[in-house]
């Protein structure tokens, strides 16, 4: 696996990414049609990402729980513009029942048609605001801050590994408030949340803002994101947080007696963040030697390989690689690593050259490589080289074995910052400003990246852009300058600029 060649970026920025993906071990395509198997390498990634999002959820309030898979079709009705959004993505249950037909194989039972069919979770507010009806009947019962980790299935007609997938993990987040000012409040906590694990623990440089209303979550009253940008120059929506007003209490009837004593409607949020989010991570770092992973979110910090010729020479090499080992795995732990040990591995896979092996451990983006040979060992020293910078630059010579694991985790920590540094100037650096609808429809096409352009705010103008160039509204940014203006493509007036580009 190691041996084989990974496309260039420059050749097929695509087949690159799949490349990565299938050459890393992370995933792969299933016997069903859009649907992936992930391996264990790209499955420890998510397990870092879930601990390390769940930390921070129940960090503001929020609790675990879990609800059916299975959601009435008559509960997906009940609110109209999620029914519509929905709709063409929904896989169908219809009978409960096979049943065996000699030479015919095994056929549905016509017999066991559902009274009523069931919807494959596409997301789960209904089925959860159905639930919520029994929670819910006083102010002392909100807020309501829960969480859900699961699967859900929209049907994909195209798909690529990560990115977009017929059945997919994530969370969602679905709390209840006593009044709109507590459900906002949530709203932008939550996408706050995201954007701290975006840049803190996936060095993913994000802008952070609403959405547009021909973009927004269908049954939202707004939607705000976390919008990145890969090395293609195509954006990612990389979470969504949306305050939902009283749409779906409304829609079951969820109502609690307020403090003065009077019925209302509760009030609602939903986010949610899924596996798409290590598509991001790949097309956010890594190169054409294969992943890089920042060290917040690798499964495997460290790979120790000791070199010799003769059984002699390894067995004293792999003795001080293992008491590397236990040194750094020693270090006193934080929050840098969610208070776990720095994972080390030692690679003693002899059968294979010392390049052979380089190569696995740097096409799995492990960030740091060392190398303890004979000579090295004489000296009582090691070297060590970062996955963030190939070749000779990234090496650093001699350094004592009693030193090493100080400077192994101070080198982790440079990385993350470093992989963030290097992110975002490349974002900012294709990062344009743009008055001129011409002008944006020759650039949006030669040199892709984002666009702040003036928009008169219809959703008439939205979709002539998008269907004109295939670039859509990514976000209206929190930090953009006040500074109305006039709609590039109508001339109209602009409240201010927003993030166009195309995307994932």
């Amino acid at each position: 696996m190691a041996g084989e060649k990974i496309t260039t970026r420059a050749e097929d920025y695509s087949q690159w990414y799949l490349d990565i993906v299938n050459r890393a071990g992370l995933s792969e395509n299933s016997a069903v049609r859009g649907c992936m198997v992930i391996k264990p390498n790209g499955y420890a990634i998510w397990e870092r990402m879930q601990r390390a999002l769940d930390r921070m959820f129940k960090e503001t309030g929020h609790v675990n729980a879990y609800f059916p898979l299975f959601i009435p079709k008559s509960y997906l009705a009940k609110e109209e513009e999620m029914a519509e959004g929905f709709a063409k993505e929904c896989a169908v249950v219809t009978h409960y029942r096979l049943k065996s037909v000699p030479g015919k194989g095994i056929e549905v039972d016509p017999e066991a048609r559902l009274e009523e069919e069931l919807i494959i979770r596409p997301t789960s507010e209904t089925i959860i605001w159905n639930t919520y009806k029994n929670w819910i009947q006083s102010y002392r019962d909100l807020p309501l801050l829960i969480n859900q980790w699961a699967n859900v299935v929209r049907w994909e007609m195209r798909t690529r590994l990560f990115l977009r997938t017929a059945e997919f993990l994530w969370q969602e987040g679905h709390t209840a408030h006593a009044t709109s000012e507590e459900a906002e409040e949530e709203t932008r906590r939550m996408v706050e949340v995201y954007k701290q694990f975006a840049e803190d623990y996936m060095a993913m440089p994000v802008l952070v803002g609403p959405k547009s209303e021909g973009q927004k979550f269908p049954g939202a009253v707004y939607t705000l994101c976390i919008e990145a940008m890969m090395q293609d120059k195509k954006a990612l929506q990389a979470g969504t947080s949306h305050f939902l007003g009283q749409n779906f209490a409304k829609a079951f009837d969820v109502k609690f007696q307020s403090a003065q004593g009077k019925q209302e409607f509760a009030w609602a949020t939903s986010w949610g963040v899924s596996t798409r989010l290590i598509g991001g991570l790949i097309m956010t770092h890594s190169d054409d030697q294969g992943l890089v992973l920042p060290p917040r979110l690798a499964p495997t910090h460290v790979s120790i390989v000791p070199i010799g010729k003769n059984d002699e020479e390894r067995k004293a090499v792999v003795e001080a690689a293992q008491k590397l080992k236990a040194a750094i795995q020693a270090l006193p732990r934080d929050d840098f690593f969610g208070y776990e040990p720095i994972e080390v591995k030692i690679d003693t896979d002899f059968d294979k050259s010392p390049g052979f092996r380089f190569n696995e451990i740097e096409l799995k983006g492990v960030p740091v490589r060392v190398e303890i040979g004979p000579k090295d060992l004489a000296q009582n020293a090691c070297v060590i080289g970062r996955r963030d910078i190939p070749g000779k630059d990234g090496k650093l010579m001699g350094i004592p074995l009693a030193e090493a694991p100080a400077r192994i985790d101070a080198l982790l920590r440079e990385i993350q910052k470093s992989l963030f540094n290097r992110a975002k100037a490349y974002r900012d650096a294709s990062l344009h400003t743009c008055d001129s609808y011409a002008e944006f429809q020759e650039r949006i096409e030669k040199e892709g990246g984002f666009f702040l352009c003036h928009w008169d705010g219809t959703r008439e103008t939205e979709d002539k852009i998008a269907a004109e160039t295939k670039a859509t509204i990514r976000c209206i940014p929190f930090d953009r300058p006040a500074e109305p203006g006039i709609c590039m493509v109508t001339g109209k007036p602009s409240k201010g600029r927003v993030v166009l580009a195309r995307s994932y």
